[in-house]
């Protein structure tokens, strides 16, 4: 079963990407910076879910 920060955290890793190369297309930095940021959160909230199934299917 898919945890809900699995989903979260892929979205905001997403909208991450897509805000960093809207950054880089109007030659924004900060928002390019804030979409790199967003990412690594995504990922770190997608990795943290991952763990959580992980954990859980070992216990039942």
């Amino acid at each position: 079963m898919v945890d809900e920060n699995e989903i979260k955290g892929g979205a905001k890793e997403i909208g991450g990407k897509i805000k960093e190369a809207a950054g880089r297309a109007v030659g924004n930095e900060r928002l390019e910076a804030e979409g790199e940021v967003d990412q690594v959160e995504g990922k770190t909230q997608k990795n943290y879910g991952k763990v959580k199934d992980a954990v859980k299917d070992q216990i039942s």
